[in-house]
């Protein structure tokens, strides 16, 4: 669906230049023939700075009308063969938007429980540069909590206070699905996890210093039709987004990681052999202690070696950064041309 706005609206001052200001709209989809159609027809028309809008929906392998029904809606569709979770669902979308010459790209799921005519609110402040990326949050504001099952708001402010203690950012709300990115940020993203996306995407940015703002929204709790195919299984959601925010922190930070575990067996290792050398200086002997030489020699051991690794780890990141550099740069000038 590609709309239009107003002349007054493209007059916005919100762009230094007059190229034409674009807002891509992606509603990653699974079996969502029920409600995707009602997600695109309520995405607003205009939007204050914007000059064009198109609603991009990834199909993540549906096997019922979802496709057809996002077509007939008017949407442009992009379909993956297979069901292949929706990190990549994300990915896909971030590629297929940049392509269409998107300036900002609303992420807004397709179960309809989150409010498209709020699309202009969370657009907002990317679309007045101050952020790099703005987030719905279901709890910034307490009438706005959505009523949902305890446990799921349990594991929600679990995973908030991780990312909260990985990135050293105070967040409300780091699993919403109602997000918008600059341009800028969709360049410089560089995220690995297929099962989702959410939690890694804070860390990616927040790791390369870019701002994020939240922005309360109000939201339906509990799905209108079907089960959430991420968060259908607490345990499965609440292991994989540890894993995936896991590997992000270490991603960025290994030294930190590392250095921390070395820290704990270094904690164990040295009292140990501190504890045999009193021994030994009071006895003369290490009998009938020597293994607390042994089990602490082998502790520090392990602190070093891994203390090591952190350094190694280190290393391997600055040069990584140096090509994510290049990938950013080379992505940039590629886009650019498209648009000439």
């Amino acid at each position: 669906m590609t709309i239009a706005t107003s002349e007054t609206a493209a007059r916005s001052d919100l762009r230094p230049s007059r190229r034409e200001s674009h807002l891509v709209v992606c509603i990653p989809c699974l079996n969502e023939e029920e409600t995707v159609a009602r997600v695109v027809d309520a995405v607003p028309r205009t939007v204050a700075g914007v000059d064009r809008i198109d609603v991009l929906v990834i199909d993540d392998g549906s096997t019922d009308r979802t496709v057809e029904v996002a077509e007939r809606a008017g949407a442009i569709v992009r379909r993956h063969g297979a069901n292949l979770g929706l990190g990549r669902a994300f990915r896909t979308a971030i590629r297929v938007a940049l392509e269409l010459g998107a300036d900002v790209v609303v992420n807004i799921d397709g179960d309809g429980q989150f409010d498209a005519a709020d699309i202009p609110a969370i657009a907002g402040p990317v679309l007045r540069g101050e952020a790099e990326m703005a987030t719905g949050s279901r709890f910034l504001r307490s009438d706005f909590v959505p009523e949902m099952p305890t446990i799921k708001r349990w594991g929600n402010l679990w995973v908030t206070w991780i990312v909260r203690l990985l990135t050293g950012k105070r967040f409300r709300d780091v699993s919403c699905g109602f997000r918008a990115f600059s341009r800028e940020a969709l360049l410089r993203m560089n995220l690995f996890g297929s099962f989702t996306y959410t939690q890694e995407t804070f860390l990616d940015l927040v790791f390369k210093e870019m701002s994020i703002v939240e922005i309360p929204v109000r939201v339906r709790g509990v799905r209108e039709f079907g089960a959430s195919r991420v968060a259908s299984s607490i345990p499965r959601y609440a292991w994989r987004s540890l894993e995936i925010m896991l590997r992000a922190f270490i991603g960025y930070r290994p030294f930190v990681f590392f250095s921390t575990l070395a820290a704990a067996f270094f904690a164990v290792g040295i009292p140990l052999l501190v504890f045999l050398l009193v021994h030994y200086l009071r006895s003369g002997g290490f009998s009938p202690h020597i293994w607390a030489g042994f089990v602490g020699g082998s502790f520090c051991f392990l602190g070093i070696s891994t203390l090591v690794t952190g350094i190694v780890g280190d290393m391997l990141v600055r040069m990584r950064l140096n090509q994510e550099q290049i990938l950013y740069r080379q992505k940039a000038e590629r886009l650019d041309r498209k648009r000439e």
